[in-house]
């Protein structure tokens, strides 16, 4: 299904994309696999040319944050250093894009790498490292916290420590974040907003980003439970917009966990339907945390369960039909670009 774009001159920054080559992987993962795990079967090699073809179909993307997904480690680096190498790529696509032979885009403008918080203050180290293989463009980390009692929930590649973002020595090398001036990133699944609440209130001056709305669920047994828990997810999202260090991302609910749409890939739904099944989620973060503590985000290729790119932000452009210019420049790339520190590529207003 294509649609015409709509409202091609509105500039964005998406500011959550992966970028990895899996195909070594795959063999791992034999049939049947988690839902999760076939979403990303079908793009097991999304590098620079794959998203500069996605960015390519219509809507004015002018740059990007790149965001960890264990993709490209340095095999001759010790262990925790190994993450070094993912920053190492990321920031190389930078300085590809950054030559302007690919017009105004610049991809990877921001990046969010990967550091064990799990070491406590030895993780200091490692974020020493990033910060110097990145150039200038490395932004923070995401550690990633979801949990689920459930093992079908997450599928194999997951299942972060029950209860990690509580624990004593994460929180240490937490506290390693701040002292360098970094963001961080936390996903975690709806059932875990507390941790989240929690993290952002023992740590005010630490910039935290909530990804893909908290991750509402909607698969494996939470299968027919969002409604149900709708209203639990809420009055989280609620709660942790109280915490004026947090920020929110716009996003995320085209995984297969969600259940949005349900069918994955083969339900080929339109904008206006993808819009329909998301308003609720949208509209609440956009009431939380107000247009500039969001950020519409692509999540891709992930979200390539159930939506193409092209139709992923104009579903996005639907839902923000009723907000003002000044709103959308916010949703659409001002928050990226102030949270990511990466301004200097916004056009001028």
């Amino acid at each position: 299904m294509t649609e015409a774009i709509l409202e091609p001159d509105l500039p964005i920054i998406d500011p959550h994309h992966h970028l990895w080559d899996l195909r070594p992987l795959m063999g791992m993962f034999p049939a049947p696999r988690h839902p999760f795990i076939s979403a990303i079967a079908e793009k097991p090699y999304y590098t620079f040319d794959q998203l500069r073809g996605d960015v390519a179909t219509g809507h004015r993307v002018i740059g990007t944050v790149f965001v960890e997904c264990g993709a490209f480690y340095r095999a001759d680096a010790a262990g925790d250093f190994k993450v070094v190498g993912e920053v190492e790529y990321a920031n190389g696509v930078a300085a590809q894009t950054a030559s302007g032979l690919y017009g105004e885009l610049r991809a990877c403008a921001g990046i969010v790498g990967h550091a064990n918080l799990l070491l406590g203050s030895r993780a200091g180290a490692v974020l020493d490292a990033l910060v110097l293989a990145g150039n200038g463009r490395f932004k923070g980390i995401r550690h990633q916290g979801a949990w689920d009692a459930d093992p079908n929930t997450l599928g194999p590649p997951f299942h972060a420590p029950e209860g990690l973002y509580r624990d004593g020595t994460f929180r240490e090398g937490f506290a390693e974040i701040g002292k360098r001036g970094l963001t961080f990133d936390a996903w975690v699944l709806e059932p875990q907003l507390g941790d989240v609440i929690d993290l952002a209130r023992a740590f005010p001056c630490q910039p935290i980003c909530l990804d893909h709305c908290g991750t509402p669920l909607g698969m494996g047994c939470y299968a027919g439970t969002l409604q149900t828990n709708f209203e639990r997810w809420r009055a989280a999202i609620h709660e942790l917009a109280r915490c004026d260090n947090v920020v929110v991302k716009l996003g995320g609910l085209a995984m297969a966990f969600c259940g949005l749409p349900g069918e994955g890939p083969a339900a080929g739904y339109g904008s206006q339907r993808l819009a329909e099944l998301w308003r609720p989620y949208i509209e609440t973060c956009i009431e939380a945390f107000g247009p500039q503590r969001c950020m519409f985000e692509s999540n891709y290729p992930v979200d390539h369960w159930g939506a193409s790119y092209p139709m992923l932000w104009n579903a996005f452009k639907r839902l923000a039909s009723g907000a003002s210019v000044v709103e959308k420049r916010e949703l659409f790339a001002g928050t990226a670009a102030r949270f990511y520190d990466i301004e200097h590529i916004l056009p001028a207003a």
